[in-house]
């Protein structure tokens, strides 16, 4: 009798709706997740093609004067030339950053972390192809760069991604919200010491 009891006390938390309407939650958090770093990867994929196809040997092309020009390079480095010529490092931390970016996107639980980490997979994944597909060899090739603006590094898709990914995460760390969603409470908020002495029970009752 107390086994039935158990089972069916199993099974009403296993079908509890609030139970099942956070799991369809979490699923549209990873889609998001999941949609935006192939949209990103993918853009960064096609403007890369498109770069080395028109702009190969050409000169500066103004867009808005001497503000935002096209200018195709090749960098060994990281996002805006950081770190020049440490490309095998950069590919392995590259490496390993997909890995843990995959990884935390399973608990992820809020709009603003799956759009963090889904252009930070994006980036990641965009710079991280060009290092082993492209010359001078695997774990050794250089990214494609060419967005110019004056005194700035040369710089493309993947690295506007990786930013919007570290100015969305800085912004969900200041709100307080963790990857899986909670909030965390602000030091000055008072704290809920479960205090009855307001519910009307007379003592002793």
């Amino acid at each position: 009798m107390q086994a039935a009891r158990g089972a069916s006390l199993n099974h009403s938390d296993s079908t509890d709706p609030q139970s099942i309407e956070s799991g369809r939650s979490r699923h549209r958090y990873l889609w998001l997740f999941a949609a935006i770093a192939a949209s990103a990867y993918t853009l960064d994929l096609v403007s890369k093609t498109l770069a080395v196809e028109y702009l190969r040997g050409e000169p500066r092309i103004s867009l808005l004067g001497d503000f935002f020009s096209l200018y195709l390079t090749y960098n060994s480095g990281a996002a805006f030339s950081f770190l020049t010529g440490q490309t095998p490092l950069l590919s392995v931390v590259a490496i390993s950053a997909v890995v843990v970016v995959v990884w935390l996107s399973r608990r992820v639980g809020s709009v603003g972390w799956a759009i963090a980490l889904g252009f930070l997979l994006g980036g990641v994944l965009g710079n991280l192809t060009d290092r082993l597909a492209r010359d001078p060899g695997f774990l050794r090739g250089h990214v494609v760069d060419f967005f110019m603006l004056p005194h700035f590094p040369v710089f493309n898709v993947a690295d506007i991604c990786i930013n919007i990914a570290a100015a969305t995460m800085i912004l969900q760390a200041v709100r307080g919200v963790s990857i899986d969603g909670t909030r965390h409470k602000d030091a000055h908020d008072p704290v809920d010491s479960g205090d009855d002495t307001d519910t009307g029970e007379v003592p002793g009752q």
